[in-house]
């Protein structure tokens, strides 16, 4: 296993004595509360913004999709539709509040934050209908929410990074302009079969066990792990996909599919900024007030974006 840096190993013995029980044991009720408490323990300070507005977006079934505007300012600005992490069964908009607001700070941009609808109650391939759906609404709505529809980037974590990469290739295929796709240690492959997943099968944090209780909880079969909304790699053509900013953790189970994406997408021509993060493990960008690296990563992303979306 590669070396965690110092404060990395710090936070993982802190866990490890915190003795809380493993999603996987626990309801996926009780595994979405827990995700919710934790979230915010090792965020910096949420930075105050401009504008801070809740909203619901229409799903295709007319279910209203809540959703959070931020901006740091009341200009018309370029937007980021995020898309939070959790194994499509945990996480929200709450959970990534602060990471949002750091993006949206740091970048100059607006981030909307999607509330998709979760597994176990919301199964495959509802997830990645509802990121869709979003991401056509705010295109075409983006003037009525005092944003610039022609200035848009995706983005996500982990599950939500699975979620922008197949939004970005939806949109290609739409014909939709996306400036930039921003992939934290997005999920690419249909099985847990790559080195790292094999390295890293007993975590710290991300392990074996919860990957596969997480992907039960969302996928109706096996053949869903086929699906390329499901597993990017899997896509048959992924020429003319908006651009990729990927960053990576080295000590993460998903880091070898996330660097294949990486490689699949310069293979198509698609220009990727690709950054792997030394020592620091799964969900490390929302740790920011223990890892120096999480940090950084922010840093990273948000000068990403802020280049792509700039006029």
């Amino acid at each position: 296993m590669p070396q965690l840096t110092p404060k990395m190993a710090g936070v993982v013995d802190r866990m490890a004595r915190a003795r809380q029980p493993p999603y996987y044991t626990l309801s996926p009720a009780e595994a979405k509360a827990a995700y919710e408490k934790g979230a915010g323990v090792l965020e910096v300070p949420k930075p105050e913004l401009a504008r801070i507005e809740d909203f619901t977006m229409p799903a295709r079934d007319g279910h209203p999709l809540p959703a959070r505007l931020y901006a740091p300012s009341n200009e018309t600005l370029p937007v980021l539709l995020f898309f939070h992490g959790g194994g499509f069964t945990v996480g929200s908009i709450a959970t990534h509040d602060t990471l949002c607001r750091v993006l949206s700070r740091k970048s100059g941009c607006a981030v909307v934050s999607l509330d998709y609808r979760l597994a176990p109650e919301h199964k495959f391939p509802t997830a990645s209908n509802d990121a869709w759906d979003a991401l056509q609404f705010v295109a075409k709505e983006a003037a009525g929410l005092g944003l610039d529809g022609s200035r848009l980037a995706l983005g996500g974590d982990s599950a939500g990074g699975t979620l922008a990469a197949a939004c970005a290739i939806f949109a290609r295929d739409a014909g939709l302009p996306v400036a930039l796709q921003m992939l934290f240690y997005p999920g690419t492959t249909a099985h847990q079969d790559t080195p790292s997943h094999r390295r890293l099968a007993q975590g710290p944090l991300l392990d074996e066990l919860l990957i596969t209780w997480f992907f039960s909880q969302y996928l109706n079969t096996p053949a869903d792990r086929d699906d390329w909304r499901f597993a990017p790699l899997n896509a048959e053509d992924v020429e003319g996909v908006a651009p990729a900013w990927i960053g990576l953790a080295e000590c993460d189970p998903v880091v070898d599919e996330g660097i294949a994406y990486a490689d699949k997408l310069r293979a198509a021509g698609v220009p990727v900024a690709l950054e792997i993060y030394r020592g620091v493990i799964h969900e490390f960008v929302k740790m920011g007030r223990a890892i120096p690296e999480a940090l950084q990563a922010q840093a990273d992303a948000a000068r990403a974006l802020k280049e792509a979306l700039q006029p």
